[in-house]
């Protein structure tokens, strides 16, 4: 293995290097769930809240149409395959956990029927829309 290269700029860990990484994958989430919420909106929904965070977990959008309430995760990546699968057990649990975070600060929306979709967002490609991508009990 050789030494790396501190002159090189493809993969430095500079800070600055490591700073403009971030603030493009950022930029690249928040273009994949504005994808996204155009996506549902054109489906119906009506886009509750966006980037809901909780001490527990964050949920990208939080949508309703009618009676059901859903809470959705949205994953980029440079192709819908690896988006799909990149949706783990953890970050499951943390959705859930922020749902439960939502629920208890809106109380109102208890009587509505709940429900986890996922928003596939990968470049030059429509967003995938899953429904009851995975549930609570797990």
């Amino acid at each position: 293995m050789r030494p790396r290269d501190p002159t090189r700029n493809g993969g430095d860990d500079t800070d600055a290097g490591a700073q403009s990484r971030r603030q493009a994958a950022f930029r690249f989430g928040l273009s994949a769930e504005s994808r996204a919420a155009a996506l549902l909106i054109a489906k119906g929904y009506r886009i509750a809240a966006r980037r809901f965070r909780s001490p527990v977990g964050e949920i990208d959008i939080v949508a309703r149409r009618g009676r059901l309430l859903v809470f959705i995760e949205v994953k980029a990546r440079e192709n819908v395959d690896d988006a799909a699968w990149s949706l783990t057990p953890r970050q499951q649990a943390r959705i859930v956990a922020g749902a439960e975070a939502w629920l208890a600060a809106n109380p109102d929306d208890a009587a509505c029927y709940i429900r986890f979709d996922v928003v596939l967002v990968a470049p030059r490609s429509i967003p995938k829309h899953i429904q009851n991508a995975f549930d609570a009990s797990r």
